[in-house]
């Protein structure tokens, strides 16, 4: 019998300033896929919105409030296949944001930084962010 596997939605935001400026964060050493660059956010828990869970990230990972009206979906990433060891498919939802309060300071991960849009594809990246920077890429 096939083993159905769990979807784990994941929200995360690429805060754009200046127009062509991204802030990204870096895993935490110790975590998997550890040291490399990606756009912050985290897992969708039960009964919350995907808005609200990406609220609820950025404010606990990089200290911001987003503006909802200012955020808009770009696009979103999946694992073709589930991982054999956590039985798990994560889906990775992109959100743009041009609009929040406060200033990013690195809570989650090992440091935050701010890039050039077209410098994301030189950046070590996490597999699942890989074509999220790709698409931004594309819209900026």
């Amino acid at each position: 019998m096939k083993e159905i596997s769990t979807l784990v939605p994941v929200v995360a935001a690429a805060l754009l300033r200046g127009g062509d400026r991204v802030l990204l964060q870096q895993r935490r050493f110790g975590a998997m896929h550890g040291g490399l660059w990606e756009f912050p956010g985290g897992k969708v828990e039960a009964g919350e919105s995907l808005e609200s869970a990406l609220v609820r990230e950025i404010r606990e990972e990089i200290g911001v409030e987003l503006d909802l009206a200012a955020m808009s979906p770009l696009g979103f990433s999946a694992e073709s296949s589930p991982s054999p060891e956590r039985g798990e498919h994560y889906v990775i939802l992109l959100y743009t944001c041009r609009k929040w309060q406060g200033e990013p300071r690195c809570l989650g991960g090992e440091e935050i930084a701010w890039f050039p849009v077209r410098e994301l594809a030189g950046l070590s990246m996490p597999p699942l962010d890989v074509p999220l920077a790709r698409r931004l890429l594309e819209t900026i």
